[in-house]
């Protein structure tokens, strides 16, 4: 059969996924506050792209829209920790994002602020409006306010004890140990961040958002219509909500820096919560775009046939799926996302990403660090992506997914095929006019990675998409090993030539369907291939004949990657383990000036502290934190739940000595009373540790005066 007949495959045939001509893909806002980390792209960035890119390479209408919010609470906490103006700290994150985004190749059609006129104007117009529709409730509600300070506290401008988990370090809207989402009220010992005294409680009225009038709605659109095609994360969150009773919720806040409210009460300045009018930002880029680029917005937000997709987090799942979507709808001539595809959380090295903590790999850094690698990092994240699950991030893994995949496979057989196709044939593709049996049959197999690849694009399984485009890489590579074209050169030169014809069809599909996900490596195939200045469109790989045409001439190879060594993934993990010193001694240094107020030694003598041996030990059911401990007091043995089941396994702290609080007033958890509490500290590498004497032969029921 010549080459020319080859059967041309056709589009993926799954009506279910069909793609849509128009895309509006967002991409959530980071805060500037810091800069970007590995969590963020994982979560949010990466996939965005990769979608993003895929959609242009199938010729449709997209506009891939991003930009800094500047008006979250964070701001303001920033620039007092670090003694400057709120201006400064948003002008000089904004920079380091949005330059990082560039360089790291995250290919937004706009990158706006929050802060820029165009987006107070759009948010304030959706203010008035629904204002004037009567949509707004007013309500008179009690906050915390710091009389010192002469003002009511955000949030984030309040810590106490979480009433879940009794975490003294809890902020006011969640507590970062549990997890648990709060109001500032819920705390107990509320302390203002600002002046360090205790908060009162103060009336003051503000505009609310009746969630609670958006149910049905919500039932019909969510529950019903994307029971099926959302992911389970996110459907699970959005069910929890409606299923708990969706409440009103405020949508202004007492505080001096955010877009004014565009209606006042008499004697107070408000502002848009941050909440409310920072997804506006994604329509309000969308028309700062248009304008620069002599488009009509509209369509991109309110047409039906326009597909829109919000790439977020999924701690921001209820504001794009319950919050933003009831604005819209209560707006009345705006689209709804049909998906959004939030991911979990990224962990590194077994912990909490943490902005405030430093625990986080920079994206500026890493691109200084690993100059000309940001392919290797966008590999690593989407292969170990948090797509239905928290995932890990570990320096050995992300050097093992280098050196183990993109080297020895990925480019490993560009590098052979491109090697060998300079020493045969000084660089060209050779002539061939037909092909047997054999290469007939590996370039049909060829023709079918583009309809799998997108086959999971489409259902947003990112992990699953890159998994087969690896698949092609090993797919050439025993193809390559399996035909040994060096050890028939000499005596079948014929065949050498349609097997090395057939090789670099492999190499044009990767360099094509590489794209989405390895930009800067996708860049650098095409250039050796000589196809840095044509436009090859996804659909052709599979309906082209030839990708690469007899008689192309190859540009001289380059290596795609380069190992990384151990000694690279030492020093990271050195930094790492700095950070967790520092860490650690701050926590320590925090702890020590924390001094509670005084009391009388008759309050102290009240506490009766007794030494018990813990005698067993066992994890309560359905319960991942707590244990069941059997403590011997000597004189009786007593039940206590502790919260260490995280910290420790049961069979290691039998026969431990520990100090009890003996005389506390029983309480039940889990339906097992609990009585006294155990003693525990944390040392200076923030490890969990029992508080006991130094001696360990002191008798059960001993009593510490």
């Amino acid at each position: 059969m010549s080459i020319f007949e080859l059967p041309i495959k056709d589009e993926l045939k799954d009506t279910s996924m069909k793609l849509k001509n128009r895309y509006t893909i967002t991409a959530a806002l980071p805060y500037t506050n810091g800069p970007i980390h590995i969590g963020h792209l994982a979560g949010v960035y990466v996939p965005a792209d990769i979608f993003s890119r895929y959609l242009r390479q199938k010729d449709k209408d997209v506009a891939f829209i991003c930009g800094s919010d500047e008006h979250g609470v964070a701001i303001p906490m920033r620039a007092k920790k670090e003694g400057k103006e709120p201006q400064a700290i948003i002008d000089t994150y904004d920079k380091m994002i949005r330059e990082s985004f560039e360089r790291f190749g995250i290919t937004f059609d706009n990158y706006s602020r929050t802060s820029r006129a165009i987006h107070h104007e759009t948010a304030s117009e959706f203010f008035k409006e629904l204002h004037e529709k009567g949509v707004f409730e007013e309500q008179v509600s009690e906050q915390l306010y710091d009389e010192q300070a002469q003002q009511f506290l955000a949030d984030r401008f309040v810590t106490g004890t979480c009433p879940k988990c009794e975490s003294p370090e809890a902020y006011g809207d969640q507590c970062e140990k549990c997890g648990t989402s709060l109001n500032a009220t819920d705390l107990i010992n509320p302390t203002s961040t600002l002046s360090g005294s205790k908060p009162s409680l103060k009336k003051t009225k503000h505009w609310f958002l009746p969630l609670n009038n958006f149910e049905g709605f919500l039932k019909d659109w969510i529950l019903e219509e994307h029971k099926e095609d959302w992911k389970p994360n996110v459907y699970g969150q959005c069910k929890s909500w409606i299923d708990d009773g969706l409440k009103p919720r405020a949508v202004t806040r007492d505080l001096d820096w955010g877009i004014p409210v565009p209606a006042q009460y008499e004697g107070t300045q408000k502002v848009l919560y941050v909440w409310f009018e920072a997804p506006i930002g994604y329509i309000s880029s969308t028309k700062e775009w248009a304008e620069r680029e002599g488009k009509d917005w509209q369509p991109y937000w309110k047409d039906e046939k326009t597909e829109l997709v919000h790439f977020i987090g999924k701690d921001n799942i209820v504001f794009h799926c319950i919050i933003f979507p009831s604005i819209l709808k209560a707006k009345g001539d705006y689209i709804l996302p049909t998906q959004v595809p939030a991911n979990e959380f990224l962990n590194l090295e077994g912990q909490k990403l943490s902005t405030s903590k430093n625990w986080a790999v920079w994206l500026h850094e890493y691109l200084e660090e690993f100059e000309g690698m940001q392919d290797v990092l966008r590999y690593a994240l989407t292969a170990n992506a948090p797509e239905t699950k928290d995932n890990d991030f570990t320096w050995k893994d992300f050097q093992a997914r280098n050196n183990n995949e993109l080297v020895a496979i990925f480019g490993n057989f560009v590098n052979r095929v491109v090697v060998l196709m300079h020493k045969y044939y000084d660089g060209s593709v050779p002539e061939v006019q037909e092909l047997n049996a054999h290469e007939l049959e590996i370039l049909a197999q060829l023709k079918d990675f583009p309809s799998k690849i997108e086959s999971s694009l489409n259902r947003y399984r990112f992990r699953e998409a890159l998994g087969e485009l690896m698949n092609l890489a090993r797919f050439g590579n025993k193809y390559l090993a399996d035909a040994e074209p060096w050890k028939r050169i000499k005596t079948e030169p014929d065949q050498v030539a349609q097997i090395m014809y057939t090789a670099i069809q492999i190499v044009g599909a990767l360099a094509v369907l590489s794209e989405p996900f390895l930009p800067f490596t996708s860049a650098k195939l095409k250039g050796i291939l000589g196809l840095e200045h044509t436009q090859i469109h996804w659909n052709e790989v599979a309906q082209e004949s030839q990708l690469i045409k007899s008689g192309t001439r190859l540009n001289e190879n380059q290596l795609l990657f380069r190992k990384i060594e151990d000694s690279e993934i030492e020093k990271q993990l050195e930094k790492l383990n700095n950070t967790k010193l520092e860490n650690a001694s701050e926590q320590n240094q925090t702890a020590i000036a924390e001094i509670k107020p005084t009391i009388k030694f008759d309050d102290f003598s009240k506490l009766d502290l007794r030494v018990g041996h813990i005698i067993s030990a066992e994890k309560m059911p359905k319960a991942d934190k707590l244990l069941v401990l059997q403590v011997d007091l000597g004189i009786e043995k007593r039940t206590v739940v502790s919260g260490i089941a995280q910290h420790f396994e049961p069979s290691e702290i039998v026969g431990k000595q520990v100090t009890l609080v003996a005389n506390l007033a029983p309480r039940k958890l889990r339906g097992v009373e609990s009585q006294g509490m155990i003693l525990m500290t944390e040392n200076a590498k923030g490890e969990l540790v029992f508080v006991n004497p130094d001696q360990d032969d002191i008798p059960a029921g001993s009593d510490i005066t």
